[in-house]
């Protein structure tokens, strides 16, 4: 909604502070203050009603009067709260040099607050003359005003809000982390309990409903993918698709407008703000921190060729990693973000900054982050990882951030891109290693074995089990990291879901339209024998045991563990495994569920609240760091074969090697994750003995006798539909007296995992 004509005029009427950036309201007029290094003027566009102008519109120019370094700046009486603007910069036109400056080209201002309207692709987006579709040196005389967001000029949050957010979070310990990873419009677009006009939106993600189902599966954070304001790169807006994750991003501070209720029922833009601010209220309130992706490693405005929306127009130069006219790209998008440049960290410190202290925000997840931290130290530009790199030291020392969870991907597409394990405290890694080991024990092994090829063995599955050592275990410069730096995860958004794993040896990716060329071709999964949706209850049956037991694995190793919004109910998309622009019920979770779902929804919830109750399956201490032999002669984690017997060199190098078990001691829980009884002493954590076995036939295993355990009641096995093992005293599983004596002989089935808790005496 336009401010009509007769608001205030407009006039910069001084030079005002180059801080904060943006623009920042005050009673009769507003601070502006924009990052333009090369650019020789900036101008504040707003747009107000006019029904006298043409198409009923008015734009009122104000040249900002001031510089101070790289900041074009001034105060402009008469910018008021809820005007419409944007930004136009004025400078040299030079290709080759990476300077692009084109004043016909309205800009989104990097700080705006709340964005009003959409990108509407066409040829004025482009800051030069297109031939046939083709780019051109020539300057483009196209005016793209009303083809791109305006601004909205946005009061900050004030002291009282800002504490008041800060005072209700809920601040869960890395140890009692469990993390959902879901997108806004597909958590709740076909939810029957969710009223129609709040599906999709922030409003929908706090809805009773929703949080309901949260708190029963037991998790402790929402990871949403991206909700920065975003739209499609050129290339995919070319061809008429939406960039439905929202990896590609228009402002590093708007939310964005589509997933608001408000907007979209027809309220003013900025609406979008205080929704997703109620949402996260909401959400602290039930006890559920929100973290956020987040994408500082490039925008949506593409490569060479590519559209001048903001960051382009105001300093391609400054903005983006370049050498001469051609972008230098390490992210696999076009352009990558130059973080080398104190400007662009600022940029980036300044969003993260924003969104914990106005939009309660808890955590975040940094897309694609080694390219947050490459060097500019080779003839490319593309530069070196560094551990050091300011950006990191930044967000290390950050008093704002210091208080909230950072999460890296640890690869991007880059030389040299993979870098799990090697980001410095506090932050976390998704651990791909994880991820990959899990998938290749149970799926890939499970192939082999039937093939009659060796397999991964179980070398592999035990480091994950344990904590990943071998990836964030040591003594590093920059800190040691614990076992809760590993974020472990089987699925994410980008792959197969948990129940296409099982069900497809091979992407379908037809419906993205490009031919099934996209999307990742090394899954390490396996279909069962049949490629798809089947009728066959024995396939079906299979599958329904790897999911458990890949669920099982996940929930009970050491790290904090993060599913996928919607394996919990078996959600499949088709066998696509890149459904990153199909905005429809391919990527929809659809909560219409089948018998076998709910058991599938019973046995996650079982196995979040067994994680939850046992210090000794979420510990945050490595292994390694830990005495070697307990007095008792028993160890922190014990490792033993089918035989009762602790695994031997050999055995752990034998790739045909199927079953493994683990003893984990709760003797050697840290007493900071134990519970304390009436008078505050520790109260000793249980130990359980987690027996895996991936082979394709059942087998007999011996459990291990004294001095670990005199016997064992059983809890959990990923060969029960739904768990059903009788409850103990108090409805604990697995409580009560043995049903397993130590030593003895127990016949365990085919490529299953089986938990026991240990009874001493």
């Amino acid at each position: 909604m336009l401010h009509d004509a007769s608001a205030p005029p407009l006039r910069a009427t001084g030079n005002a502070r180059p801080f904060p950036l943006g623009v920042v309201p005050g009673p009769r007029g507003s601070t502006v203050a924009v990052v333009a290094d090369h650019a020789d003027a900036v101008e504040v566009c707003v747009v107000r009603a006019d029904p006298r102008a043409p198409g009923g519109r008015r734009e009122h120019r104000v040249r900002l009067p001031g510089r101070t370094g790289t900041v074009h700046h001034g105060w402009v009486e008469g910018l008021l709260e809820g005007d419409r603007y944007v930004l136009r910069a004025h400078g040299p036109w030079e290709p080759a040099a990476a300077l692009r400056y084109n004043p016909a080209k309205a800009l989104v201002d990097p700080y705006a607050r709340a964005l009003d309207g959409p990108v509407r692709f066409g040829a004025s987006l482009f800051d030069h003359v297109r031939d046939h579709g083709r780019a051109s040196d020539v300057p483009s005389p196209l005016d793209s005003l009303g083809d791109v967001p305006f601004g909205v000029v946005t009061a900050p949050l004030d002291a009282a809000g800002v504490a008041a957010l800060d005072a209700g979070r809920p601040r869960t310990p890395w140890s009692r982390t469990v993390v959902l990873e879901a997108h806004v419009r597909g958590l709740t677009m076909r939810h029957p309990g969710v009223p129609g006009p709040l599906r999709g939106t922030y409003a929908g993600l706090a809805h009773p409903a929703v949080v309901e189902h949260l708190l029963a599966l037991g998790v402790t954070a929402v990871e949403l993918l991206p909700v920065h304001a975003s739209t499609a790169e050129p290339g995919l807006a070319e061809r008429g698709g939406v960039n439905y994750w929202g990896y590609s991003t228009l402002s590093f501070h708007a939310p964005e407008p589509r997933y608001s209720a408000a907007v979209r029922a027809g309220g003013d833009a900025a609406a979008a703000v205080e929704e997703f601010r109620d949402a996260v209220r909401t959400l602290h309130a039930a006890g559920l921190e929100v973290w956020l992706d987040v994408v500082y490693n490039h925008t949506c405005e593409g490569g060479d060729g590519g559209t001048s929306l903001s960051f382009r127009g105001l300093d391609n130069a400054l903005y983006y990693r370049t050498a001469g006219a051609r972008y230098l790209d390490v992210t696999g998008t076009g352009n990558t973000l130059d973080l080398s440049h104190p400007e662009v960290t600022r940029l980036a410190l300044d969003s993260l900054r924003y969104w914990v202290r106005e939009m309660g925000v808890d955590g975040f997840r940094f897309d694609l982050a080694p390219a947050l931290a490459r060097r500019h130290d080779d003839d490319q530009g593309v530069g070196g990882f560094d551990r050091d790199h300011p950006f990191l030291v930044a967000a290390r020392t950050d008093p704002v951030l210091r208080d909230v969870k950072l999460v890296t991907e640890p690869w991007d597409v880059g030389p040299y891109g993979w870098r799990t394990g090697q980001f410095p405290v506090p932050f976390a890694d998704w651990n791909d290693r994880f991820r990959d080991g899990v998938r290749a024990f149970w799926l890939e092994g499970s192939r082999a074995e039937l093939e009659g090829r060796p397999g991964p063995g179980v070398r592999d599955l035990a480091t994950r089990l344990a904590g990943s050592e071998d990836v964030f275990g040591g003594r590093r410069r920059g800190g040691s990291r614990d076992a809760t730096a590993s974020v472990n995860f089987v699925t994410a958004h980008d792959g197969f879901t948990l129940a296409d794993l099982v069900s497809f040896d091979r992407k379908h990716n037809e419906a993205n339209g490009e031919d099934n060329r996209d999307g990742h071709g090394h899954n390490l999964s396996w279909n069962h024998g049949h490629e798809g949706a089947t009728d066959d209850p024995a396939v079906l049956l299979e599958r329904r045991r790897s999911l458990r037991a890949l669920l099982g694995t996940l929930l009970l190793s050491a790290g904090v563990p993060m599913l996928l919004a919607g394996d919990e109910l078996g959600r499949t998309q088709l066998g696509n495994n890149n459904g990153y622009c199909l905005d429809d019920p391919t990527t929809w979770t659809d909560w219409d569920l089948q018998p076998w779902q709910r058991d599938l929804v019973e046995t996650t919830r079982f196995l979040v609240g067994l994680r939850a109750a046992h210090p000794v399956l979420r510990q945050d201490r490595h292994f390694g760091d830990r005495p070697r032999q307990r007095p008792d002669g028993t160890r922190d984690i014990g490792w033993f074969d089918g035989d009762g017997e602790e695994v031997s060199e050999a055995a752990w190098a034998d790739p045909w090697r199927r079953t493994l078990l683990a003893f984990l001691n709760g003797d050697g829980v840290a007493e900071h994750l134990l519970e304390r009884d009436d008078v505050g002493d520790p109260v000793r954590a249980e130990s359980f003995l987690v027996v895996v076995h991936g082979g394709a036939h059942p087998r007999e295993v011996q459990l291990p006798e004294a001095p670990w355990a005199a016997g064992y009641r059983r809890v959990w096995s990923s060969v029960q539909e739904r768990p059903s093992w009788p409850t103990g005293p108090g409805g604990h599983a697995g409580a009560g007296p043995a049903d397993l004596r130590g030593g003895e002989r127990v016949t365990v089935e085919s490529r299953s995992l089986t938990l026991l808790r240990v009874v001493r005496s």
